[in-house]
């Protein structure tokens, strides 16, 4: 991208390697940049077990490894590269807070790629000075799209197109609509936490509990998948199935069998961000090509954040429902279905408003536009 601060950085750097991609298993590039035995890989990352890098630096070099992205990205790609994950990690204290002006940080300290190198090298290799050159083409770049944005874009010639028409949400018609080809689906996972490293690289995540529910017609799919690998201690009360339910779950082939009796090709399967269909199609499943994402679909219609699914709830004013079924994923799918009403509900006000207000806007245009 070219406000991306990665690629900025590796040129700056002679010693600086660039890999692009999201499944590194199979990178024999990057699996050699990472073997070096007098340079052995760190990886610069915030969060619980990391080690401050400027009150306790490494002893000699290291190979430092950046993950560049959305945080959202970011911490996808550090989950599915075990060989990244298990890897000793550096944090720090930024300085001051962020000069990346033309995009917002999740929070005050957070930096760009960028910014982080200028400060963590600058540790590393006991010279802050050495490397706040890297800043200049950071700031070029900032400058250049502020300038763009403000001088450039904003005085294009405009043309006159009458009132303007009534903004109306972002809502994939098919969810608008509603009707029996609606599924909302959640699963869960057997997944050790992640501070335990050794076993979260030896355990994956494994497909423990599916339910899926069709709210026009009350028909619900729920099963639970026998685990093949050890359950992780806090997998039941995580997913909110005891012990015994998980061992008396069903087998793989079972489950599929059972999931495609219950799906059609037509139909729409509703989910809370990637997580659901994600782990679902990664054990094997197969879903209707139709999917909305019900996360993006309110964060478009409400145009921001909308935080966790209790918290949307409420801002739609739409009551808080009770689980389909049992376990935590019967209450996410009972509250899936909530939401999906409450934003279908919205699109056809919206759409009853539209109806009302363009004859008028109609009405209001001059003569001679007419």
């Amino acid at each position: 991208m070219a406000i991306g601060t990665a690629r900025m950085a590796s040129m700056c750097l002679p010693n600086a390697e660039l890999h692009v991609g999201v499944d590194f298993s199979r990178s024999s590039a990057l699996s050699r940049a990472l073997a070096d035995p007098a340079r052995p890989p760190a990886l610069l990352w915030p969060g619980e077990g990391a080690i401050d890098v400027a009150k306790n630096p490494p002893a000699g070099p290291i190979t430092l490894v950046v993950v560049d992205g959305t945080w959202w990205q970011a911490k996808k790609l550090v989950r599915v590269n075990p060989q990244l994950a298990a890897l000793p990690r550096y944090a720090f204290v930024p300085p001051a807070p962020s000069e990346y002006r033309i995009r917002r940080e999740p929070q005050d300290d957070y930096v760009s790629t960028i910014e982080a190198l200028v400060h963590v090298l600058g540790v590393l290799e006991r010279d802050p000075e050495r490397f706040r050159a890297l800043l200049v083409p950071f700031r070029a770049m900032i400058d250049r799209q502020i300038h763009f944005a403000t001088n450039v874009r904003g005085f294009r010639e405009r043309h006159f197109k009458g009132p303007p028409k009534p903004k109306r949400p972002r809502i994939p018609p098919v969810l608008a609509a509603g009707g029996a080809r609606i599924v909302c689906l959640s699963t869960e996972a057997n997944a050790w936490p992640y501070r335990d490293r050794e076993l979260r690289t030896a355990y994956r995540e494994e497909l423990v509990h599916v339910v899926a529910h069709r709210p026009a017609t009350g028909e619900t799919f729920d099963l639970v998948v026998t685990p093949t690998m050890p359950v992780a201690p806090s997998t039941p009360g995580h997913v909110g199935l005891s012990p015994e339910d998980l061992r008396s779950g069903v087998s793989r082939e079972e489950l599929w069998a059972r999931w495609r009796a219950f799906t059609r090709e037509d139909d729409v399967v509703c989910t809370w961000g990637p997580y659901a269909p994600t782990l679902f199609t990664a054990a094997g499943g197969e879903l209707p090509r139709a999917r909305v994402d019900v996360r993006v679909v309110a964060r478009s219609t409400l145009k921001g954040p909308v935080g966790s699914m209790e918290s949307l709830l409420a801002l739609l004013g739409a009551n808080m429902p009770s689980p389909i079924t049992r376990g935590r994923a019967g209450l996410r799918v009972a509250q899936l279905a909530r939401i999906a009403d409450a934003l279908a509900a919205r699109a056809r006000a919206a759409e009853s408003d539209a109806a009302v207000s363009e004859p008028s806007a109609q009405a209001a245009k001059p003569i001679a536009d007419r």
